[in-house]
């Protein structure tokens, strides 16, 4: 006997939930896990931070460098507005600090379906982040030193938005089973 195909026999989604929206901060693996996840449920990835570059005609890094982090926000929250009007089911991958600006919460909480915080804590976000060269700092403190007040900033944000937390530390697969059990505990 073989095992069911992911792609053919997706998980069951309860028919409420036509999003589903992974938060976290950066280098917990929101990108990874949603390519995963929609791949298995069969429906497309909104990644907005590769949204948000494909409309910038640069890379996030550069966009800070040259504009700045308050015109960069602007943009980011530009894009989720874009993004949340996508008809049809999805999932998105949000940009880390896209829970700072209160206009983007409460859209997420009215459009973003299916709210999943991805959480990891500072020591293992900071290693992932130092191999990853092409992460800007926000604070100039460098990437890795400013993971643990950062992310106390934006801690309250993610868990009171969350309807859903999952440990970011495990591999990616083993979050995207841990989230699919979960969809087909709620059918």
């Amino acid at each position: 006997m073989t095992s069911p195909d992911p792609q053919r026999n997706p998980p069951s989604v309860p028919a409420p939930i036509g999003h589903i929206t992974l938060i976290g901060f950066r280098g917990c693996g929101k990108s990874t896990v949603g390519a995963l996840l929609a791949s298995q449920l069969g429906w497309p990835l909104l990644d907005a931070d590769h949204l948000l570059e494909q409309r910038l005609g640069c890379s996030i890094a550069t966009c800070l460098a040259r504009d700045g982090e308050p015109a960069f926000r602007a943009q980011e929250s530009a894009c989720l507005r874009a993004l949340l009007a996508t008809p049809g089911r999805w999932v998105l991958a949000t940009g880390g600090g896209v829970v700072l600006a209160e206009e983007n919460r409460q859209r997420l909480a009215v459009a973003g379906g299916l709210i999943v915080y991805l959480e990891a804590d500072a020591p293992t976000l900071q290693a992932r982040l130092a191999s990853q060269a092409h992460r800007p700092s926000l604070t100039g403190a460098g990437v890795v030193a400013e993971v643990p007040a950062l992310l106390a900033q934006r801690q309250g944000f993610y868990t009171a938005l969350a309807q859903l937390t999952l440990p970011a530390s495990a591999a990616p697969a083993d979050t995207v089973a841990q989230l699919a059990a979960w969809l087909q505990s709620h059918r």
